[in-house]
């Protein structure tokens, strides 16, 4: 499609590895290119996949936002909606089945190298620690390193990436040996960091994701499966400080669970309290002190670490239905269009099934987590839901 075009796709997939500004200016400069090129002539029809609920949820939270008690900051911290609209830009920049292709390639292969680079981030740390200056560039990588975050702002960040990104490279493992040579490594790499974020709701994520995964791909599923079982307690008992994390995962004695729990509670009551339209986006911090129970281990919070309960408290029950329906429309749609490709188009298929199983990832992730609102993650989840959408209208 020619060398912008190409340009700005590879400059995105850096910023979704790298830099949260880079992917932001890119995504804007890709929506300009993509309007631009169907001016011209150069793309078929725009794609806007799943615009009835994406809509009905940015129109709903609008709402919300309006009827809190500090609607001026509500709205301006609904201005995170613009990351939903990177689902039509991508999907619209991906005009064929080969860059399709080529776009999940690079994707993955950025964020594994991301994910390398977050291995050497934790085993440099004890030396590093002690000795870098953190006015250097070493030295800010170095910072904070006990626990893997590349280069985002936390290892949560890091974990919620790589947790879809190894789960949607599992299919192609299992169906597309021409790539297993340079898949198989960069994926055992990039499963190694995911256990190094020790990101406990990530690597449930990646579970989930993993068995959606393995129950689509049929009889080589067993392969698949196999290799898991080996795989995963290996990294568990072998990396430093998994596996004493693993096995605080459901311990009520933990501090991090506790707080969960008390943060459940609190969302419960803000829930009952307004459950039509919520408190408005971005308005917990001001009500969370009001309803936190006594055992909570803070006062003040932004985010509830469960991405539904968040969505009820800031937006209603309504607004959980108009999320919910984005991602059940997706994983209706998506299923749609893995039965419609042809049985030989194995490398197609495996990228579907991958996207599918991402998305799993996602959704369970988020009960543990505020995944939807980090931004770095829900951009990587939009540019992984565009891909059945750009296949399906190839192969159209």
């Amino acid at each position: 499609m020619g060398r912008a075009h190409t340009g700005l796709l590879v400059a995105l997939i850096v910023g979704l590895a790298l830099s949260i500004s880079v992917s932001q200016i890119a995504l804007g400069a890709l929506a300009a290119w993509v309007l631009f090129a169907r001016w011209t002539g150069r793309l078929p029809a725009l794609r806007a996949p799943l615009l009835a609920p994406i809509a009905a949820f940015a129109a709903w939270s609008l709402v919300a936002a309006l009827a809190s008690e500090r609607p001026f900051e509500s709205v301006y911290a609904s201005k995170s909606l613009l990351n939903l609209a990177s689902l039509f830009v991508i999907a619209s920049a991906l005009p064929d089945a080969r860059t399709a292709r080529r776009f999940a390639s690079w994707l993955f292969v950025a964020l594994v190298g991301a994910a390398a680079l977050a291995v050497v981030q934790v085993a440099a740390c004890p030396a590093a620690e002690a000795t870098a200056s953190a006015s250097t560039l070493a030295g800010q990588f170095l910072r904070k390193c006990a626990r893997a975050r590349g280069f985002y702002s936390i290892y949560m960040t890091l974990g919620g990436v790589l947790a879809m990104t190894v789960t949607a490279a599992l299919p192609r493992l299992a169906r597309v040996p021409a790539e297993v040579w340079w898949l198989g490594p960069a994926w055992i790499v990039g499963v190694a960091a995911l256990g190094l974020t020790q990101v406990r709701g990530a690597w449930i994520g990646f579970a989930a994701g993993a068995t959606a995964a393995v129950a689509g791909m049929g009889r080589r599923g067993f392969v698949a499966a196999a290799a898991l079982v080996v795989l995963v307690p290996a990294l568990v008992f072998g990396l430093p400080g998994v596996g004493a994390r693993f096995r605080t995962i459901g311990d009520a004695a933990d501090d991090t669970t506790r707080d969960r729990l008390a943060m459940l509670e609190a969302g419960r009551r803000l829930g009952i309290e307004n459950p039509l339209t919520g408190v408005g986006p971005g308005q917990l911090k001001h009500a969370y002190a009001r309803v936190a129970p006594p055992e909570a281990m803070r006062r003040s919070t932004s985010h509830l670490h469960n991405t539904p309960l968040q969505v009820v408290v800031e937006r209603g029950v309504v607004g959980l239905v108009f999320w919910l329906w984005i991602f059940v429309a997706f994983l209706v749609r998506g299923v749609a269009i893995l039965r419609k490709l042809p049985s030989d188009a194995a490398g197609d298929r495996a990228l579907v099934l991958g996207s599918l199983a991402a998305i799993v990832t996602f959704l369970v992730a988020g009960l543990f987590e505020y995944n939807f609102g980090d931004a770095e993650v829900l951009l990587v989840a939009m540019a992984l839901m565009a891909l059945p959408f750009a296949l399906g209208r190839a192969r159209a």
